[in-house]
């Protein structure tokens, strides 16, 4: 039977190995064979958790969509959650989307929270910060609100990124119908925003002297951008975002740079007729992965742990609709040249992934009984 080590945080364990690859490569020849792994169930019982983030003193924060921010300490998940949290308006897609802590964390004891606002006819995509004292969120306030408003409760974004300038990138979506607006510059749909911690605009923006552009706007002609990582050793920005049926793409993000949506996609409508003629245009950035069928990409890291050294530096993105963690190795170039799925085995529809600081995968699974997962190395078979 395969062999099961405790681990202290941890309540239950699901011993799972990683037997062969099932993926396909990007380029000729065999993509080498993924090290052993099993599955740790951390918390379980999660209601559609939506993200996951660490804190210095060993604690993890997660986010159901439903509106609550949980707690996990000393292996165990908390019965109540985090008070103060602002009311996040849940329908659908809608719902509390990431929680982020501030790069100074550790002295101002701040988070980030991305949320959905207002109600049915009209919401949008927000973001607020507020101090974690104890077991409660003080002096929240607004840092950002996307404009304008949607009458949907889908294609929100809300993955954030703080940049080493200290600025914050915040992912949004085009409301579904308003996919027009992504080639707009006076609009929030479809977009990539840079703002300042406090919510002001930074001075270089690439559209803040643009008339008639909002000038938090960092990258447009995004659908619905779910996943956001910079490579710290190259400054490279990679997001992917959710195409329609098929069209779903891992990007290279530079400012400035029009990603498209809806000139230009791989993709159809979802009734199967043809949204563009064009899969590519002058002027508009090419995906570095085009996935058609869909995977339905959700949240991504970099791996940078000591665990699995054969996958340091490559991407880990959470698949919904496929059920699996898609690997991708980079060149030198940051160019991808293999991809791997992996976990499929799990069975689970992927919300986030996270490179944990004991260099472990921490796997979110999108369910009314989600869980948080840890994968580590295993060593084999035990001995009956």
């Amino acid at each position: 039977m395969p062999r099961i080590r405790p681990f202290h945080p941890l309540r239950t364990v699901l011993p799972v190995l990683a037997l062969a690859l099932l993926g396909a490569a990007l380029s000729p020849g065999p993509v080498a064979a993924e090290p052993a792994w099993r599955a740790e169930t951390v918390a379980e019982g999660l209601v559609h958790p939506w993200s996951l983030a660490f804190l210095p003193d060993g604690r993890l924060l997660v986010t159901e969509r439903a509106g609550r921010l949980r707690v996990i300490a000393d292996g165990r998940l908390l019965p109540e959650p985090v008070t103060g949290v602002p009311e996040a308006f849940v329908a659908s897609q809608a719902g509390l989307f990431e929680v982020l802590p501030a790069p100074d964390f550790e002295d101002s004891r701040l988070l980030y929270l991305s949320l959905a606002s207002g109600e049915r006819r009209a919401n949008a995509t927000r973001v607020v910060r507020g101090r974690l004292e104890g077991s409660a969120l003080v002096a929240v306030e607004e840092v950002f609100l996307a404009r304008p408003q949607q009458a949907t409760p889908v294609h929100y974004g809300g993955r954030m990124l703080f940049l080493p300038d200290g600025t914050l990138l915040v992912t949004l979506g085009d409301g579904f119908n308003y996919r027009e607006q992504a080639q707009a510059l006076d609009s929030h749909f479809g977009t990539i925003v840079r703002v300042n911690a406090d919510g002001s605009v930074p001075a270089d923006n690439p559209f803040v002297n643009t008339p008639g552009a909002l000038p938090e706007i960092w990258s447009y002609g995004h659908r619905n951008v779910q996943g956001i990582v910079l490579d710290p050793v190259t400054g490279r920005l990679y997001a992917h975002e959710h195409g329609p049926r098929g069209g779903d793409e891992l990007n290279l993000i530079e400012p400035g740079r029009n990603y498209g949506w809806p000139v230009v996609t791989h993709g159809v409508d979802y009734t199967g007729a043809i949204i563009t003629p064009f899969t590519e245009r002058e002027g508009m950035e090419p995906p570095l992965i085009d996935w058609t069928p869909s995977i339905a990409p959700a949240g991504m890291t970099r791996y940078d742990g000591a665990l699995f050294p054969e996958w340091s530096g490559q991407l880990f993105i959470a698949a919904l609709a496929g059920q699996h963690v898609v690997r991708v190795a980079l060149d030198a170039d940051g160019q991808p040249t293999a991809q791997a799925r992996l976990f499929e085995a799990l069975g689970e529809r992927f919300r986030d992934v996270r490179t944990g600081p004991d260099g472990s995968l921490y796997l979110l699974t999108d369910s009314p009984r989600g869980r948080v997962l840890r994968i580590v190395p295993d060593g084999g078979l035990a001995e009956e």
